[in-house]
């Protein structure tokens, strides 16, 4: 039987969240009916950050925390983030793996610890929902214990779904979110069973010449011992669109504005 303890790091109270992406080859997913010459710049800088565009994209994110909700320390997460479409016969898939470089405190000292955290991918089937506009996938995901260190990691084997939808009809606004859900299925018995869901909105605002405002934050639920996070952000970035590549570039403070428990 495994153990049901919180994880091993508190949920965080303030955070800053810093990136860059390069967006390689490409021409935008387009949903149904809508025309790849209506774009031009205008759609790339919508599209920059599109989780389902058909580009080849390399992402390096850094998520400060500036406090912790019980320890009140700072930690730091550097995130290495790659996403490729593909396709399966008849149908088109996107797949992306995140590989998180980790900095906790620890130990009863809080002493911080760096290190790999645990590998992360999903693959997304890209349906066509009719809809003009909107990008729409939903597929498996997995979660395996790559860390480093114990503390560094959930020491799980874990599998779930996940379901995102992106729109990008109108002229200065985009929407959608990342849902997703997954539950530990083998793994250490010293550590807490995983059993989490997530939601991620995505609120894009264009103030044109490729800058933008956004909010991101990702709300958590951990279903095992009930501990919850709810952020909110604003942030700026700049898409910097090439012939051939798109460079994306933000920050976005964040605050939660409820939380219970650590995570």
């Amino acid at each position: 039987m495994r153990t049901t303890k919180p994880l091993h790091r508190d949920l965080p109270r303030t955070a800053v969240l810093a990136g860059a992406a390069l967006l390689v080859c490409g021409h935008p997913t387009y949903g149904a009916d809508a025309s790849p010459d209506a774009g031009g710049a205008q759609d790339a800088q919508a599209q920059a950050n599109n989780p389902l565009a058909n580009f080849t994209a390399f992402n390096v994110h850094g998520y400060y925390i500036g406090e912790l909700t019980e320890s009140d320390e700072d930690a730091n997460q550097l995130c290495f983030r790659y996403a490729r479409p593909f396709s399966l016969g008849d149908t088109r898939w996107l797949m992306r793996a995140s590989l998180p470089v980790n900095t906790y405190p620890t130990g009863a000292n809080a002493s911080h610890q760096t290190g790999l955290g645990d590998l992360n991918a999903f693959a997304a089937w890209l349906i066509d929902t009719g809809v003009r506009n909107m990008s729409f996938g939903f597929g498996p995901q997995v979660t395996l214990p790559t860390a480093t260190e114990s503390a560094l990691g959930s020491e799980q084997w874990s599998a779930g779904f996940v379901n995102t939808m992106f729109y990008y009809g109108w002229k200065r606004f985009q929407v959608g979110y990342l849902l997703s859900w997954q539950a530990s299925f083998a793994g250490d018995d010293e550590h807490a069973d995983v059993n989490l869901g997530t939601i991620q909105p995505f609120l894009f605002y264009q103030l044109g010449e490729g800058w933008y405002l956004r909010s991101i934050g990702v709300m958590a639920y951990n279903f095992d011992n009930d501990t919850y996070s709810v952020p909110i952000g604003l942030g700026l970035g700049k898409v910097l669109p090439t012939p051939k590549r798109v460079f994306n570039i933000f920050v976005e403070p964040q605050v939660s504005v409820a939380e219970e428990g650590a995570g």
